[in-house]
């Protein structure tokens, strides 16, 4: 997941191309909550939905909260900004965002990982989409990094490294499964470094053993690391291939294996 170090990653990749699935806002559906927090404008519309395992987390609510409507505001001010520049860029009406937070797993009772979605339609050719991520640890009530986990993570170390490579070869599976193989390429590949801040979104995947996460998982939004018709991407990468670079909490908190089925949905 991305704590505070990782959180910036997929900016870096910029919003991209949404998968089809996002030809209309999700919350658009008949039987969606009301958000939890909402901003409407004659040039902006924007919803922001918690899920309930965030909710019943006070601290972390309030932070994922406070980011999300960070977010709107920004948004907002930009689209105003781009109405006054141009008014024709809203003749089919406002722009349209939408971010929701969604736990992911929950390992040794208080590491949480939190998967954030973005859906933005500006009247472009097609919406677009992002994906980010968020570690929290709910015992010190703050956003961490997966570094406390790892005997070091220096840009193009030894753990960068490996972890770059267990992520190409997963992405590479991944890509054979859509039969897409024609992609796996070094040139699809150059945005990811093995560098803490480059390599993904990444949260710790669930376990088939209670309390503990069988690896890492990083995230990648339509255009990452694809085609936009190929959509989004999830690699993962079992604990064990990293066992090597593991600190005494990183033994402590891996272990066992992917459940079945946790990779399912992911396009």
């Amino acid at each position: 997941m991305r704590p505070a170090a990782l959180v910036t990653f997929v900016r870096r990749i910029g919003f991209v191309g949404a998968i089809a699935c996002f030809a209309s806002p999700a919350s658009a559906l008949a039987g969606e909550p009301r958000p939890d927090a909402s901003i409407k404008t004659r040039t902006f519309e924007a919803r922001v939905f918690l899920d309930d395992k965030i909710k019943a987390d006070a601290a972390l609510s309030a932070d994922c909260l406070a980011e999300g409507k960070k977010w709107m505001d920004k948004n907002a001010a930009e689209a105003e900004a781009s109405r006054k520049q141009d008014p024709q860029l809203f003749r089919d009406g406002g722009w349209t965002f939408e971010r929701r937070y969604n736990s992911r797993s929950l390992i040794d009772g208080h590491y949480v990982s939190i998967v954030r979605s973005d859906y933005m339609d500006t009247h472009g050719a097609h919406p677009n989409s992002d994906v980010d991520t968020i570690l929290w640890d709910a015992t010190q009530k703050k956003r961490i990094s997966i570094r406390p986990f790892f005997t070091e993570t220096a840009d193009n170390g030894p753990t960068m490294k490996a972890m770059l490579k267990a992520v190409i070869a997963s992405l590479n599976i991944e890509k054979k499964k859509r039969d897409a193989t024609e992609t796996a390429t070094a040139e699809w590949y150059k945005s990811l470094e093995s560098k803490l801040l480059k390599i993904g979104a990444v949260t710790l995947a669930p376990s088939t053993e209670t309390d503990k996460s069988s690896g890492l998982t990083f995230h990648y939004p339509p255009y990452a690391v694809g085609p936009y018709a190929e959509g989004e991407y999830i690699a993962f990468v079992p604990w064990e291939s990293l066992k090597p670079y593991l600190t005494p909490e990183g033994t402590r908190i891996f272990g066992g294996a992917r459940p079945k089925g946790d990779d399912d949905g992911q396009r």
